[in-house]
Formats: C-alpha cells, structure tokens, sequence
C-alpha cells in the first residue's frame, strides 16, 4: 500500500503521525458507512497512483497499467483497459466505467494482491450477450457486461470463494459466485450477490 507524498514532518520515526493515523481510521468508518463512494475515497486516500494488472484468457493479453495518477484518470491507460477488456469474440471496445476499475483496485488492495485478474468476460457486445443468453439461463438479458460495468473474473494464488468474500465485504455492486465455471462476477450495479 503507498501513502501519498506528505511533507516529511507528517511521518514520525514510528510510521505514521497521530494525524496521519486518525485521518485513515476516519476514512475506513466512513467507507463502512458509505460503501460505494467512500470505498473509492478511501482508494484515493491511500493511493498516490491506482493501477491494475489484467490477463485476458481467451487472448493471452497481458498489461499493467496506472490507470489514475496525480488526482486524475490516466486516458491512454483507459484507453489499453478497454482494449483488453473488448469482447473477444467481436473485437468490440467500449469505455469501462472507471467505478469498475476503482473496485477492482479496493479488492486488490483488500486481498493484498499484486497479481493479474484473469478475464473470463469483460465487456460484451449485445450480440453476444444474446448469443450467450440462447446459450445459457444464468446469462441476464440486460447484462452490466454490455455496459462496460461489469467483470468475471479470478486471481491466481486466492481460492474463489475468497475472492467472493472479499468482494462481498466491499458492498459495492453485485457479485456472483460460478465455482463450477471457475470466476467471480463483479459490477457496479445495486450491491446483490448470488
């Protein structure tokens, strides 16, 4: 975890100031309190850069990228996420809501991960998502998939199911639980969980 450059009286031979330290409690309270919003401030207060890892697949891609840097969403890095994210099957891009990306940032920083998310799905078209739909029941007609707001994933070196409870404590969006397929659903819609 990286704190944000302070001057240096603000950091005692100990670590953290008593400032320092009342100012983190704080904003872990409010993110139980508040969940969606607070959860991306409390991102942003322990963050001087955010960036996520991604291996797709169903490509073989690979990246890394500092996707927000010095208070702001880096757009050439936006830019590779959707890229990376595009749907497989058609090439497809769409812009991945940046609510998504900061989710995935809480939940790397709750696991303590500095690996990849594998993709299982990032964003679909509303083509395949229909395909996928006659293919499947679990399939929503109205996916968050297709809005860019939602990602299957999963995270080598972490058991599924714990993906899921640390997702689940997050309370920020849905999250869908596919032991037998091997992901972990995550979105930025209403907080649900199946």
């Amino acid at each position: 975890m990286e704190f944000n450059k302070r001057a240096p009286a603000s950091i005692s031979r100990h670590g953290l100031s008593r400032r320092d330290f009342l100012f983190a409690g704080a904003a872990v309270t409010a993110a139980c309190l508040l969940p969606h919003e607070a959860v991306a401030g409390v991102v942003r207060v322990f963050s001087a850069e955010r960036s996520l890892r991604f291996y797709n697949t169903h490509t073989d891609e690979k990246m890394k990228a500092v996707y927000w840097s010095e208070g702001t969403y880096v757009p050439q890095a936006l830019l590779d996420i959707s890229r990376i994210l595009r749907d497989h099957r058609t090439g497809e891009m769409k812009e991945i809501d940046t609510s998504l990306l900061d989710l995935l940032c809480a939940l790397q920083q709750k696991l303590e991960s500095a690996g990849p998310f594998h993709i299982i799905s990032g964003y679909r078209s509303p083509e395949t998502n229909a395909l996928l739909g006659m293919i499947s029941k679990g399939i929503a007609k109205n996916s968050l998939h297709t809005e860019g707001k939602a990602i299957d994933i999963r995270l080598p070196g972490y058991e599924l199911k714990t993906v899921r409870r640390a997702a689940l404590d997050l309370q920020i969006g849905g999250v869908g639980y596919y032991p037998l397929s091997d992901f972990v659903h995550v979105d930025v819609g209403r907080v649900r969980y199946w």
